[in-house]
């Protein structure tokens, strides 16, 4: 992984766990001295968070954390999960016997990651499993918004896995959805994409809770 990659997941766990609170200013040299890097490696890591929705780049005032509230993030939950189970409904219709063996190994690899017990591994692993759901849908336009959204919920999807039992339950709902859409079943895997998302809002605002942060994301 890129430097700089390393560094946003990084401020990303910080800002959801609640180390750089809303509106807190993030001054790239003090980060720079945290890290053991330069400059450039945390400006490339703040443009891409900032690409996210994650902070505001304000010019000549530097990178805030965004102020968004937990509800603010549960209801992006809310419409990523219709994405989702439009994908799926699309992709039990469409997929095509190439891409049975690649979401199945997809799956494996979310298994793996699972018997491993890490969470930023099965997180890895996990978005290359709803990422390729996205292409077999074979809709580009859905596609779009589905990965637009998704990476802005990245940091958040990230933060649920580490809610107790969330590895296990995660790969149990992928199951479903895998039986799904190999068999064909648009209704049925609609219905697990759907609950398997809405459920990470869920997870989140649990996990989130146990910080006692309240309503602030």
């Amino acid at each position: 992984m890129r430097r700089a990659e390393a560094l946003r997941d990084q401020l990303e766990q910080d800002i959801v766990t609640g180390h750089f609170r809303p509106g807190e200013h993030l001054d790239e040299q003090g980060l720079a001295a945290r890290f053991g890097v330069s400059r450039t490696p945390i400006r490339e890591a703040l443009m891409q968070l900032a690409s996210t929705g994650m902070i505001d780049l304000q010019p000549n005032r530097g990178a805030f954390v965004a102020c968004l509230s937990l509800r603010d993030v549960v209801e992006r939950f809310e419409t990523m999960a219709a994405l989702e189970g439009m994908c799926g409904a699309l992709a039990a219709r469409r997929i095509d016997d190439e891409e049975r063996v690649t979401l199945v190994e997809a799956h494996d690899a979310c298994m793996a990651a699972t018997i491993q017990g890490c969470a930023d591994t099965y997180y890895y692993a996990n978005e290359r499993f709803h990422r390729t759901i996205y292409g077999m849908g074979r809709n580009a336009h859905l596609a779009e918004q589905a990965n637009q959204l998704h990476t802005l919920l990245k940091p958040y999807r990230r933060l649920q896995l580490r809610a107790r039992h969330r590895l296990t339950q995660s790969l149990a709902e992928h199951g479903l959805i895998v039986d799904a859409i190999v068999a064909g079943n648009a209704a049925a895997a609609e219905r697990h994409l759907r609950a398997h998302v809405l459920i990470q809002g869920e997870r989140l605002s649990d996990f989130v809770t146990s910080f006692g942060t309240g309503d602030g994301a």
